[in-house]
């Protein structure tokens, strides 16, 4: 437990508000349950109103450079309109519902370095005074879990997992921000992408998931190419690998974007890693056919695609997926996935055109 004090422009002598909060991890959607503790003074004083707000530090660009700045993403008043008397002990209780949107600050117990709080707003005499933010630390839904699982047991690994000023295009995002999970590329992609940028908005009936290639186009060596020595699942409690500074950039080319929904239901149904897949080759499909916008694909899906044990990976977490690149191999048997046959139909199609006008 945490306690914040409200002071400041209440002044010396006022009332003292301390915030408990019920401590465990929560997930989108999900509720915080705590007490705001109020203290009289050495005076009487009215409160105008009290208020629980969730802030964020967000990133904006601006001028070329990026800024970082608290976002206030939901609030509920508590109460208001009463008298705090002198020495006067009072407990207001609380639950908070925590918006769908939330954004992710920890994968398989892994700080993602994303800053969220939970704080007081007290407003008395016409004066405003806000507390410290107590931590919010919020993981993953199992829906989210099986997609960066999926993408972790591919190959891909964490770069961040920023927070970013501004609407998502096309999405049905509510919030004023959205968290952006940057991924470098599979070993088998390492040629098709230069980085995987990532989106996962969910709402009370699923999750939209918005998928872009190269978007920063920032260097990247094949040095942190998985180890294929190891089997898959395996666990050494490693760290998150990134690019290496001194790589080369890929040549660049146009972004690619796809969007996905999924539900919440049957997840243990559903080939995920497959499923993820068949995403990633429609996407670079998408960029090497020089249209950005033709890999907006969106799948509305409610039942299980294939026979799989997709729950036993859910189950086993994201230390195991993404926390663990090294041990994972390269999973070649998913070549064969159906649907993805027309994709390599056209990517060698272009090829042979540009065979034939080497030869002119």
């Amino acid at each position: 437990m945490v306690f914040k004090r409200v002071l400041g422009s209440l002044g010396v002598g006022g009332p003292v508000v301390d915030t408990v909060l019920d401590r465990e991890p929560v997930r989108p959607g999900g509720v915080v349950r705590g007490q705001v503790r109020l203290r009289g003074g050495g005076r009487a004083c009215d409160i105008e109103h009290l208020t629980l707000e969730l802030v964020a530090r967000v990133e904006a660009g601006h001028g070329g450079e990026e800024r970082v700045g608290g976002v206030v993403f939901d609030r509920l008043r508590l109460s208001g309109g009463f008298r705090l008397d002198t020495r006067e002990h009072r407990d207001v209780p609380f639950t908070l519902h925590i918006p769908w949107e939330t954004p992710l600050t920890e994968l398989s117990g892994q700080p993602l370095g994303v800053a969220l709080g939970i704080r007081i707003e007290l407003a008395s005499a016409g004066a405003k005074d806000h507390g410290d933010p107590d931590e919010l630390i919020v993981r993953p839904l199992p829906v989210q879990e099986a997609v960066l699982g999926a993408l972790g047991r591919l190959g891909f690994g964490l770069i961040a997992a920023d927070l970013r000023l501004g609407h998502g295009p096309g999405t049905g995002q509510t919030l004023p921000f959205h968290q952006e999970i940057e991924l470098t590329p599979a070993s088998r992609y390492i040629h098709d992408m230069n980085e995987l940028a990532l989106t996962l908005l969910t709402g009370p009936d699923g999750m939209e998931v918005v998928l872009e290639a190269d978007k920063r186009g920032r260097p990247f060596s094949g040095a942190s190419s998985p180890d294929t020595s190891s089997p898959a699942g395996s666990s050494s409690g490693g760290s998150f690998p990134g690019p290496s500074s001194s790589g080369k950039r890929l040549p660049d080319g146009p972004a690619a974007l796809g969007r996905h929904t999924v539900s919440h239901e049957d997840l243990e149904h559903r080939d995920w890693i497959a499923e993820v897949d068949s995403w990633i080759q429609a996407l670079i499909a998408a960029r090497t056919a020089h249209t950005p916008r033709a890999g907006a694909i969106t799948s509305g899906i409610t039942a299980g695609t294939a026979a799989g044990t997709a729950g036993g990976m859910v189950a086993a977490g994201l230390g195991d997926a993404l926390g663990n690149l090294g041990s994972l191999g390269d999973l070649d048997d998913l070549e064969g996935v159906e649907g993805l046959e027309g994709l390599k139909d056209l990517k060698n199609l272009r090829n042979a055109g540009h065979e034939e006008a080497g030869q002119g």
